[in-house]
């Protein structure tokens, strides 16, 4: 099997079964693939991480999502919203720790008086750190208008995971109403490259009835649509969602764990200039499960900014870590731990997508 994997490993392009072949591997055969991926991250962006400021500043959301924590739907999680004022803090912070970039992250509204507020803390985050500060935002689906004008506001980079390319699978984790159309999020995704973002999308691995074909082709889409940028991460189930109940059919932690690096890896190879972030869920299953991503092609880390205070309420999935480290705590862990895996760190970096540049130069802007 090893020469098959190698043989596989040679190839310019993968197909979808070759994919497979290389999600199905076994311990000694995914260090090939592993090996590859590192050798392709040091040649085409650089043995080095950026940092992403991460603030997760609301976990108030009108959608129903059936893996979410903060779904809308759950009545014991405590909804916050921390003020502009802190948020605006913890902006400073990231500038005057060099982290140069940030990510605003909350529930989904697409709400006027929302809509607005986000305008306004862009304009201020720029305003604060002299225009200096990247801003990446992940804010869900919105419209073409709303985008736009956040674009024109500071934010320049845009991540929308569409949790899985799978259409039948897509309505097996989220309601089949207005509020969680599939075409609307592939749409929402076009929308942010019309507008100029750089456009990051991702997936969920190990979800209950997914299939290696099913990760295969969401690579191939991520080829496909040629996205600039991807933030993808096992599945972990949180009891307080409709999918809990299917926990039973579940691959083991470890499993969901080895398949994200598989899939960090393959991407890397085929999307060689992407930028890639290593996922905070991966440290949930292993104490230092991002560094090990960055080892196989992984090269942004968020840290989390947000108020510690605010933390433990914003759970997507169970045993989220590090809710209960301060922003210092947690910049001293990480910046350890990055040169431990081999990687300088980009401080004053925004780290934009090398692919992002290349494709905007393909057509025609400069």
């Amino acid at each position: 099997m090893s020469k098959k994997i190698q043989k596989i490993l040679k190839k310019d392009h993968f197909s979808k079964q070759d994919i497979v072949d290389l999600l199905k591997t076994d311990e000694k055969e995914r260090q090939l693939i592993y090996n590859k991926a590192n050798q392709v991250k040091e040649k085409c962006v650089g043995l080095k991480t950026y940092y992403r400021g991460l603030v997760e500043f609301s976990n108030k959301c009108y959608k129903d999502c059936y893996y979410c924590g903060i779904r809308a739907g759950n009545k014991v999680v405590a909804r916050y919203d921390i003020s502009d004022e802190r948020i605006l803090e913890s902006v400073k912070f990231a500038y005057d720790n060099k982290y140069a970039s940030v990510v605003f992250q909350s529930g989904e509204r697409d709400d006027a008086k929302f809509i607005e507020r986000i305008t306004n803390l862009l304009k201020k985050a720029k305003e604060i750190t002299n225009n200096k500060i990247g801003i990446t935002i992940s804010l869900g689906e919105q419209s073409l208008e709303t985008y736009k004008k956040w674009f024109d506001a500071g934010a320049h980079r845009y991540l929308l995971r569409i949790e899985t390319t799978n259409k039948e699978l897509y309505y097996k984790i989220h309601p089949e109403n207005k509020k969680h159309i599939f075409e609307k999020r592939l749409a929402a995704l076009d929308d942010l490259k019309k507008v100029g973002y750089q456009t990051g999308t991702g997936v969920m691995i190990g979800l209950p009835f997914q299939t290696y074909e099913d990760m295969a082709d969401d690579l191939l889409f991520f080829k496909k649509f040629d996205v600039d940028m991807i933030g993808m991460g096992p599945y972990i189930e949180h009891k307080d969602t409709p999918l809990f109940v299917h926990k039973e059919i579940l691959l083991p932690l470890k499993e969901r764990f080895n398949l994200s690096m598989k899939m960090i890896a393959i991407l890397r190879i085929m999307m060689k200039d992407i930028n890639i972030a290593a996922a905070t869920a991966l440290q949930a299953i292993d104490s230092i499960g991002r560094e090990k991503a960055l080892k196989v092609g992984a090269n942004i880390i968020m840290p989390n900014i947000t108020p510690t205070i605010n933390r433990e309420n914003y759970q997507l999935y169970e045993n989220k870590p590090c809710i209960d480290e301060g922003a210092d705590d947690c910049t001293s862990c990480l910046e350890a731990r990055i040169v431990i895996a081999g990687d300088d760190l980009g401080y004053n970096e925004w780290g934009d997508s090398l692919h992002f540049a290349k494709r905007k130069q393909k057509e025609g802007v400069v």
